[in-house]
């Protein structure tokens, strides 16, 4: 008996779950409660309160579109914006922009972004080293734009760029011809190098033959003539008239 005056006061009362990686902000006849709930079961009344569950775990965004750059060429890239909500700020970001804020907000300050960000470079550029630059650049303004809303970025990464068709076959041959200049420099410095040992073998060369000729007076030559023709006088097989 006991037990049934205690459900009493539950048996109207509806209950919404907020699961691990939600925010739960309360809606009253479609007024906006100031403050959340973390995640838990929340009892409330069934008329006119609901609990609309935002997720603030990280969040992957990924967006398809056509980049400008510094010569009017359009570079088509695959981008994914990693971001998070602060929990504090859900209830002031759903009451100014409402629950579609990926499309209302985040997809219209990227977008500007990356176009101002991407049209300081030439087409090239973009798909180069450069490419970590053009991100932290975008990463940035967009963080100045929407820090104040709650919205925490953590990443923009730029995951392929396509350029035109054309460029890319220009890229190609820039990069052979590069290629192949490297080659002719290593093949230049190789035969300097050889010419160089060549140079420096032939003036040793040269230097012993002039120490040598230096060397040889017509004595030392009458004196090496005599003692080779001792050394012949005392071989056996040597007749001496």
């Amino acid at each position: 008996m006991r037990l049934s005056w205690l459900l009493i006061p539950f048996l109207g009362a509806c209950a919404t779950t907020i699961h691990p990686g939600e925010v739960g902000v309360r809606r009253t006849f479609g007024k906006l409660a100031e403050d959340q709930r973390g995640p838990g079961l929340v009892v409330h009344s069934p008329v006119g309160v609901t609990f609309i569950r935002v997720p603030v775990r990280t969040r992957n965004m990924e967006i398809n579109l056509a980049l400008p750059s510094a010569e009017g060429l359009n570079v088509t890239a695959d981008v994914s914006i990693l971001y998070h909500l602060d929990p504090e700020r859900v209830p002031t970001l759903l009451e100014e922009v409402g629950p579609d804020y990926e499309r209302s907000l985040i997809m219209p300050v990227f977008r500007s972004a990356a176009a101002d960000v991407s049209a300081r470079y030439v087409a090239k550029d973009m798909h180069s080293g450069v490419r970590g630059g053009i991100e932290d650049a975008i990463e940035e303004r967009m963080r100045a734009l929407l820090g104040d809303r709650g919205i925490v970025l953590e990443n923009v990464l730029l995951k392929s760029i396509s350029l035109p068709a054309g460029l890319y076959a220009a890229v190609e041959d820039k990069l052979e011809a590069e290629q192949q200049a490297q080659r002719m420099e290593f093949v230049l410095e190789r035969e300097r190098q050889e010419a160089e040992r060549r140079r420096i073998e032939a003036e040793g060369v040269r230097d012993a033959q002039r120490i040598l000729a230096e060397g040889l007076s017509d004595e030392i030559l009458s004196l090496r003539s005599i003692e080779a023709f001792q050394a012949l006088t005392q071989s056996e097989s040597t007749t001496v008239i």
